[in-house]
């Protein structure tokens, strides 16, 4: 059942978040709230059997010019419920720098 104007499927009495927009918005505020940085932007995401995992950028320092803001890359897991259950900062980097894996 999903209720007209709501993103979220109702199983077994509790709401589900569902679509990945939704889901990395709501990963972006949780993870501000718990560090007290700015999201830049939602960089990835998948599911697996632990749940949710989205990739945030954020801003942990801005700086000028903004080309040396200091970004860290966290990694935020979700439930099916979509509340962050768990975060891990992956890397940091200056905004200026290409992205890269690694």
């Amino acid at each position: 059942m999903v209720p007209t104007g709501d993103k979220s499927i109702t199983k077994r009495g509790k709401k589900m978040a569902t679509g990945i927009t939704n889901l990395a918005e709501r990963a972006k505020r949780q993870l501000a709230e718990v560090t007290g940085f700015s999201p830049v932007a939602a960089v990835g995401g998948f599911k697996d059997e632990e749940g949710w995992h989205i990739s945030v950028d954020m801003l942990e320092m801005a700086r000028l010019p903004e080309a040396t803001d200091i970004i860290g890359t966290y990694e935020v897991l979700l439930d099916q419920g979509g509340n962050m259950v768990k975060f891990e900062k992956k890397r940091a980097r200056l905004r200026g720098e290409p992205y890269e894996e690694g």
